[in-house]
C-alpha cells in the first residue's frame, strides 16, 4: 500500500491536553517561531481565546484564565517566552510531591454513629453537673438515632440507642429504659411509655360542646317549649 501523503495519528506527537485537540497543540508549537516578542504575545492571546471555545466547560472555574495560560505553557513544553499576565507554572517533574499524611488507625466500634458524635459523647460524659449531663444525654440520643437511620435506612429500637449511649459513655450518660424517641428523632420523651403519652395527649384535648339544634327541638311535640308555644298560639 502506498502511504505517501498519509500520516496516522498514532505516528504523530502525543497530545498533551486532549480537550484542546491536536490543531491547538500545533498552533502553540509554532509560537516560538515568531521572532517579535510583542507579536508572539498577541498570537498567544488569540490562541487562548480559541482554547476557550474548544473547552467551554473551563469557564465554570473562577480562575479559568489563569488555568488557560498554565495549559498554554504546559502544551508548549514550558518553553514559551511571552508576556503572560500570570507567572509561568513550574514543570510537573520539578514539583515537590506532598508529604503523605498517613491513614487513620482508629478502631471505631460504633462507626454508624460517626467519629465526631463519639467524641461528643465522651466529652459530655466528663460533665460534672448532673442536670447538664442529663440534658446532653437526651440530645445526644436523638442525634444517635438520626445518624443510625441515615446509615441503616431502616428502623431501630430505641432501647438499642439507649444501651449504646450508656456503653460509649461508660455509664455516665444514662437514660430511663422506658424513654421513647419520636420517629423523626427530634425529641426524646423522658420516662413515659408511649401508650401513656398518647393517653395523656387524648385527655388533654378539649371536648367540643354540643350545640343544641333549636329549630329541630321546636318542631318536636314532646319538647315542653313546643307545647308552650302551641298553647300561646291557641292550638292546644
Amino acid at each position: 500500500m502506498d502511504r505517501i501523503g498519509l500520516t496516522y495519528n498514532t505516528e504523530k506527537e502525543q497530545i498533551v491536553i486532549s480537550e484542546y485537540g491536536r490543531c491547538i497543540q500545533e498552533m502553540i508549537k509554532k509560537l516560538p517561531e515568531i521572532e517579535d516578542r510583542e507579536q508572539r504575545t498577541e498570537a498567544a492571546k488569540y490562541i487562548i481565546s480559541v482554547m476557550v471555545q474548544m473547552n467551554p466547560s473551563i469557564k465554570q472555574s473562577s480562575d479559568y484564565e489563569h488555568k488557560l495560560w498554565d495549559h498554554l505553557y504546559m502544551i508548549s513544553g514550558y518553553q514559551l517566552d511571552v508576556d503572560s499576565p500570570y507567572a509561568p507554572p513550574v514543570p510537573m517533574e520539578k514539583q515537590r510531591k506532598p508529604q503523605h499524611i498517613g491513614y487513620q488507625n482508629n478502631d471505631i466500634k460504633y462507626g454508624h454513629y460517626g467519629q465526631y458524635l463519639i467524641k461528643m459523647i465522651e466529652a459530655a460524659s466528663r460533665e460534672e453537673n448532673d442536670e447538664i449531663r442529663e440534658a446532653l444525654a437526651y440530645s445526644l440520643a436523638s442525634q444517635m438515632k438520626r445518624n443510625y437511620l441515615d446509615w441503616n435506612k431502616s428502623v431501630v429500637n430505641d432501647q438499642v440507642i439507649i444501651d449504646d449511649l450508656k456503653k460509649i459513655s461508660g455509664g455516665r450518660l444514662a437514660i430511663a429504659d422506658e424513654s421513647k424517641l419520636n420517629n423523626n428523632g427530634d425529641m426524646l420523651v423522658k420516662g413515659q411509655p408511649q401508650a401513656k403519652q398518647q393517653q395523656q395527649q387524648q385527655q388533654g384535648k378539649k371536648k367540643k360542646k354540643k350545640v343544641p339544634n333549636l329549630k329541630a327541638n321546636m318542631n318536636n311535640p314532646n319538647n315542653p317549649a313546643y307545647k308552650k308555644r302551641m298553647q300561646e298560639l291557641g292550638k292546644m
